[in-house]
C-alpha cells in the first residue's frame, strides 16, 4: 500500500518506539531476510549499508535532532555508518534516481488514469512545455504514444541535467576519494537550481492533482483502515502470526512484540494483506 501503509504503521508504531521506512529497509537486509546458515540478513558490504541509511544525507551532526531509529541505531553501533556524513555518490544518485522516476511514472499513471489531462499539465514548469513540443511534432499521433514519448523526454531532461551538475560539483569540488565525497558538507550529486524548482512544481502538481483526488484519497483511506486493523488483531493476539514469528513475538516484552508485528504487516503484499483481513477481521470490520 506504499505511503498509505507506512503511514499507518508510524501511527500504530508511535507507541512503540515508531516506523521508519529506511530502517525498515536496513532491517531486513541485516536480520529478517534469512536465506544462509552462517548469519541473518545478506551480508551485504558496509557501504551498502551506509547507503540505505543515508541516501537522504546525514542523520548526525548540525541541525539534526531527531532520535535515531533503533535498527539504525543498533547498526551503527555494530559497525560504525558514520551517521554525520553524506553517502557515497551511488547512493546520492540512487536517491535522486527515485526522484526522476516516482515523479514521471506518476505523470503517466495519472493521465491513463483520468486523474488530470495533458491540458492540466501546460502550466506546469518543464513538463508543459515538452507535451506542447511532442504534441507539435506528432499531431496525428495516438494519444497515448505522445505521452509515452513526453515521460521519455522529461526523463531524459532531468537525467541530463543530474549529470552536468553532478560533474559541475565534482570538479568544483577537486573530489579525489569517496572519503571527500562523505565529508564535502554537501551533497555532490544533485539537481541544478533551475531544476530543483521545476521538480518541486512538478511534486506540488501531482500532490494537489493525484495525491489529494476523491479517487486516491478514498483508495488510501481503506489502504490505512486495513494496515491499522491488521496491526491492532495480530498486537492482541500474536498467534495469528505464523509460528516463527509468534515465537519471536512472544520471547519479548510489549515494545518488541509490537516491532514483531509491525515486521510482519510490513512484509505483506497488497493481496495478501487484504486477504489477511478479510480473514482476521471480517470483510465488513470498522475497527478502525
Amino acid at each position: 500500500f506504499g505511503h498509505a501503509g507506512e503511514d499507518a504503521l508510524k501511527e500504530m508504531m508511535a507507541p512503540y518506539g515508531g516506523f521508519d521506512h529506511n530502517a525498515q529497509s536496513l532491517s531486513i537486509i541485516t536480520k529478517l531476510e534469512r536465506r544462509y546458515p552462517d548469519f541473518d540478513g545478506l551480508n551485504l558490504t558496509w557501504e551498502t549499508l551506509e547507503g540505505v541509511v543515508k541516501h537522504n544525507g546525514p542523520l548526525l551532526g548540525k541541525g539534526k535532532n531527531r532520535p535515531l531509529p533503533r535498527a539504525v541505531a543498533e547498526s551503527n553501533s555494530a559497525q560504525d555508518l558514520e551517521l554525520d556524513t553524506y553517502a557515497g555518490a551511488e547512493a546520492q544518485v540512487a536517491s535522486l534516481s527515485d526522484d526522476v522516476a516516482y515523479n514521471n511514472h506518476d505523470i503517466d499513471d495519472g493521465l491513463r488514469a483520468g486523474l488530470f489531462t495533458v491540458d492540466d499539465l501546460e502550466g506546469v514548469p518543464l513538463v508543459g512545455p515538452i507535451f506542447t513540443e511532442v504534441r507539435k511534432e506528432y499531431p496525428r499521433l495516438d494519444e497515448s504514444r505522445r505521452i509515452h514519448e513526453a515521460v521519455r523526454r522529461l526523463i531524459g531532461t532531468m537525467v541530463d541535467d543530474l549529470l552536468r551538475e553532478t560533474r559541475k560539483r565534482l570538479a568544483e569540488s577537486k573530489v579525489d576519494s569517496v572519503d571527500t565525497v562523505r565529508r564535502l558538507g554537501q551533497p555532490v550529486a544533485a539537481f541544478s537550481t533551475e531544476m530543483q524548482v521545476h521538480v518541486r512544481a512538478v511534486k506540488d502538481f501531482l500532490f494537489a492533482n493525484m495525491y489529494r483526488h476523491e479517487h486516491v484519497n478514498r483508495m488510501t483511506a481503506e489502504a490505512r483502515r486495513v494496515v491499522r486493523n491488521l496491526f491492532k488483531v495480530i498486537l492482541e493476539n500474536p498467534k495469528h502470526l505464523p509460528d516463527d514469528w509468534r515465537r519471536n513475538a512472544e520471547s519479548g516484552g510489549t515494545v518488541a512484540t509490537a516491532q514483531v508485528v509491525a515486521d510482519y504487516v510490513a512484509g505483506m503484499t497488497d493481496r495478501f494483506a487484504i486477504d489477511q483481513h478479510h480473514r482476521l477481521c471480517g470483510p465488513k470490520s470498522r475497527t478502525a
